[in-house]
């Protein structure tokens, strides 16, 4: 399936966690979809979740009716909304975001701006996301590793 990371291994034949990918696509349309709702999809929903794209205003709406109709189908929960933000963090090539930052600080790696700049907007999103204090954090090192922004021995 293309579009989900190497670190997301575990989970990537069931799907029984939601992938960065559709994470990122969350954000991006304005949706919160818990994994209550998630687990309660058809495994084929969620990999049309996983694979449509969202490139133009026109397939956000459709992404967004969709999550919308997949929840109405497969659940009695209510989607949120979530405020769409103008710049999001990701988009952010100026310098590294505080949280980014203090994770590299508290595993001693450092990154250069010019190598968060290479990044694709999914991969900076899900540093992003693996930093943040409230998530596990498990996959951060692997993911650094993936993203070729350290070696494979640490």
């Amino acid at each position: 399936m293309n579009n989900l990371f190497e670190f997301e291994q575990d989970f990537v034949e069931s799907l029984h966690c939601i992938p960065m990918v559709v994470r990122y696509k969350l954000d991006s349309c304005g949706v919160k979809l818990k994994l209550e709702h998630w687990n309660k999809f058809s495994q084929e929903a969620r990999q049309q979740l996983v694979q449509n794209s969202i490139n133009t205003p026109e397939e956000i709406t459709g992404y967004r009716s969709l999550l919308y109709e997949l929840a109405e189908q497969y659940t009695n929960i209510p989607l949120k909304d979530l405020p769409i933000e103008d710049h999001p963090l990701w988009l952010e090539i100026t310098k590294l975001p505080d949280a980014v930052q203090q994770k590299l600080e508290e595993i001693g790696v450092n990154i250069t701006l010019k190598q968060w700049q290479d990044l694709s907007h999914l991969q900076r999103f899900s540093l992003i996301k693996l930093s943040r204090p409230s998530h596990e954090n498990k996959n951060f090192l692997p993911a650094l590793r993936e993203f070729k922004l350290l070696e494979k021995n640490l």
